[in-house]
């Protein structure tokens, strides 16, 4: 299943040339063109869903062992000290090519890359009725 409109689709399917690092018959993982870090890569589906919340089951089973191979293979290639995994869904969180993709970021102590977020609390009870609610749902 492909999107002829998507640019990842596109990649994926060798309209577009990319530095390819690893291929499988779920996954093409390549250098990310405008990278936060030198070896950042991108793990794209190669069948298209919008997000990691549309993807079958069989897509998201395969993500994980290909990730890390290549999160491996980078952490020795280039003796990085640490390895971002990312993925984002929606655009709220990020998300700004919408096909299911992971983003590989090697890290070096002190490189200045900062993936921020500013820690919240919870009143007393909030977080309780947030579980709550979120199991009702995995119970559906």
């Amino acid at each position: 299943m492909r999107d002829e409109n998507c640019i990842f689709c596109k990649i994926a399917g060798g309209c577009i040339p990319s530095n390819t690092l690893y291929e499988d018959e779920n996954f093409l993982v390549i250098l990310d063109i405008a990278p936060a870090a030198k070896g950042h890569a991108i793990a794209i589906a190669k069948s298209h869903f919008r997000d990691l919340l549309q993807a079958e089951p069989s897509a998201l089973a395969a993500a994980l062992p290909a990730v890390a191979r290549v999160a491996d293979a980078m952490k020795k290639a280039l003796s990085c000290d640490g390895i971002n995994i990312l993925q984002n869904n929606g655009e709220a969180a990020g998300q700004s090519v919408f096909h299911l993709h992971f983003h590989i970021i090697p890290r070096r102590q002190g490189d200045g890359l900062t993936i921020p977020w500013k820690t919240l609390s919870y009143e007393d009870g909030e977080a309780e009725a947030l579980a709550s609610a979120i199991r009702s749902e995995l119970e559906k």
